[in-house]
């Protein structure tokens, strides 16, 4: 398809595929002559991909090129190319070494992936900024007097595990390497407004169950 027609079917302005193309946020289309390049189904997925990051997950540009540069790094085993990609998504705020709140918070959280016998989570623990981020919403908790220790973390991490295995069944349900990688980061951007939305939809749900509607 040529430009227009593929602006046409995403609903994004010819405007702004150019730019995406510009950004490395699209690879450029089959050059048919020095002025017009044609486009697939494959170039159709991607910007569909990287409107929902944008617009959905609130990822910037320069971000999403560094994510989708992970996806489309073929040279990378499957599991390091998915951490590579995850681990460039935007993550919450760096943790206060200093604060006795963090570092209680650490321990705990350590303590946890021992319970769950995470062991690549743990082995990674100085690397990730993932845990870094729980370190810091956990301090966060326990500043306010929330006993946020291990034993109370791990029914979530337990459940949060299963949703993890769903994502990952659901990514092996598509074809090329990239297109697994792709569905999982999606996964862990777009899915996010999904599982908060249920989680407040539920404590509403047990609320009325418990409390009754008054």
């Amino acid at each position: 398809m040529r430009l227009a027609e593929l602006s046409k079917r995403s609903g994004v302005s010819t405007a702004t595929i150019k730019y995406y193309l510009r950004e490395g946020l699209l690879p450029p289309g089959r050059q048919i002559n020095a002025t017009t390049a044609e486009y697939d189904e494959a170039h159709l997925g991607r910007l569909r991909l990287v409107r929902a990051l944008i617009q959905v997950g609130e990822v910037p540009v320069a971000t999403a090129r560094e994510v989708l540069g992970h996806v489309d790094d073929d040279s990378l085993g499957r599991t390091i190319r998915l951490g590579a990609a995850l681990w460039a998504l935007p993550q919450g705020p760096e943790p206060d070494e200093a604060d006795p709140s963090v570092i209680a918070a650490r321990a705990e959280v350590d303590r946890l992936l021992d319970m769950l016998g995470w062991e690549t989570a743990r082995e990674l623990s100085s690397l990730s900024p993932v845990h870094r981020s729980l370190v810091t919403a956990v301090a966060a908790l326990r500043r306010l007097d929330y006993p946020w220790d291990a034993e109370l973390m791990a029914p979530y991490g337990q459940l949060m595990h299963e949703v993890a295995r769903r994502d990952l069944d659901f990514m092996e349900s598509h074809g090329s390497e990239a297109e697994k990688v792709e569905m999982a980061v999606a996964a862990a951007v777009l899915f996010q407004p999904v599982l908060r939305a249920l989680h407040r939809l539920a404590q509403e749900e047990e609320s009325a169950r418990r409390y009754g509607i008054e």
